[in-house]
């Protein structure tokens, strides 16, 4: 069953980058890198890049220079499902990264404010007590030219 799928998904280049650029798999099917056994590959129908007609051989027996037209399909297709899987996990991190990024600027606006609050607060302090010396020395003075006594 998952064998008909796979190859039903593969059915031709063109199909398939059309499925990407729809986004109508899910996040297992482009997880997803099927593995074929050995000796046996998958049967590819379809247009290669030159719209020569693919299809399906076996390699008992045979060995020819290079490759096939079907293994090098079965290549890319491998290829493209594993740069898919590879883009999703970028994403994914990209993700991660901003959402991290993002409880870290709410916590540090936090605790800016919190520290904005304190020097206003100390601010308003130091100016209250500057005031009280202001007028405890002047009423010390006032006090000490009504006695008689001079002080510098």
């Amino acid at each position: 069953m998952q064998q008909e799928q796979a190859s039903s998904s593969r059915s031709s280049s063109s199909g398939m980058l059309v499925e990407i650029k729809e986004g109508m798999e899910s996040d297992d099917e482009i997880r997803r890198v099927p593995d074929f056994g050995a000796g046996e590959h998958p049967s590819v129908s379809g247009l290669t890049g030159n719209g020569a007609e693919v299809a399906s051989t076996s390699h008992a027996g045979q060995r020819k220079r290079g490759r096939s037209p079907a293994d090098k399909e079965h290549k890319r297709l491998k290829r493209l499902l594993r740069n898919r899987v590879s883009a999703q996990q970028a994403r994914e991190r990209k993700k991660a990264y901003l959402s991290d990024l993002e409880a870290k600027v709410k916590e540090l606006e936090r605790k800016n404010m919190e520290l904005e609050e304190n020097l206003s607060t100390l601010q308003n302090e130091n100016q209250m007590l500057r005031q009280i010396l202001k007028n405890t020395t002047a009423r010390r003075r006032e006090s000490s030219s009504s006695n008689g006594e001079n002080l510098p």
